[in-house]
């Protein structure tokens, strides 16, 4: 990390909005001193302290530890304070980690239940993602590049707990289309598959949604999307359950026929 980057560049946001140390520190639950100590970059931030300062300036952890925003013209400097960051669109995030066979093809990498945890830290880290089991899909588009989840929990049901869900790699997150599921990659949540709405342009946030009506929507914020797979296919051991809501509503609607028909057969008679 640039530490002397990120020093540069909360002082710098910190003085644009015309706040004190004590201002700042008060709001992020921190010590002055901690504060000064990063602002002088004697002191390295962790990723708690990270995420706080990116939620406060709304800003991409990215932008402030790799762009020195003093060199960006007052135009540029006031779209990033007002969100429309340059790392949004995800095209200058970072360069993906990622293995090939043999034959130099790309490899889809498994993420199963209990590498998310480790997935969450280790995305970008080349030797992280060379440990992961691959395989190939020989219907997939080899100009692409895939990668396969195991989801967890009945949020997306009738995809059914344990499923292997594979995405295809999106690099620019304007792309994203709203009503459509992808995998997220958060750097609080981990990996997350939802329906997605796209509100980067008008909010700088993504609301995600859950096939399981149970589910209220909830949305998040942009800087802190890591990784964004757009949903291709999905593989499961299990039959997906029978949906018991629309069977009991035809049996009903049959029920109903057979009353109309016994009261218009009654009307005749009469």
């Amino acid at each position: 990390m640039k530490t002397h980057t990120f020093s540069k560049n909360i002082k710098l946001l910190r003085k644009r909005r015309g706040r004190t140390q004590d201002d700042v520190a008060h709001a992020l639950e921190m010590k002055r001193s901690t504060l000064s100590g990063y602002e002088n970059n004697v002191a390295h931030p962790g990723i708690e302290a990270l995420i706080a300062f990116s939620k406060y300036f709304n800003i991409a952890i990215d932008t402030l530890v790799k762009v020195d925003l003093s060199e960006l013209t007052e135009s540029e400097l006031s779209q990033v304070e007002r969100g429309y960051d340059v790392y949004i669109k995800g095209s200058k995030l970072r360069v993906l980690a990622t293995t090939v066979n043999q034959d130099n093809e790309e490899n889809i990498e498994l993420v199963n239940e209990k590498a998310k945890a480790g997935y969450k830290s280790g995305f970008a880290d080349p030797e992280y993602i060379k440990i992961l089991p691959t395989f190939q899909l020989p219907f997939l588009s080899k100009q692409k590049k895939y990668r396969t989840f195991q989801i967890s929990g009945d949020s997306m049901l009738p995809i059914p707990d344990g499923a292997y869900v594979t995405g295809e790699f999106v690099q620019d997150w304007s792309s994203i289309k709203s009503k459509q599921a992808y995998i997220i990659l958060t750097i609080e949540d981990g990996v997350v598959f939802k329906v997605v709405e796209n509100l980067l342009e008008e909010r700088q946030t993504l609301r995600l949604h859950s096939l399981n009506p149970i589910y209220e929507p909830y949305e998040i914020p942009a800087n802190s999307v890591r990784e964004v797979w757009k949903f291709v296919n999905y593989i499961s051991q299990n039959m997906p359950k029978p949906n018991e809501e629309k069977d009991h509503l035809l049996h009903t609607v049959d029920e109903m026929k057979k009353d109309i028909k016994a009261i218009q057969t009654k009307l005749d008679l009469e």
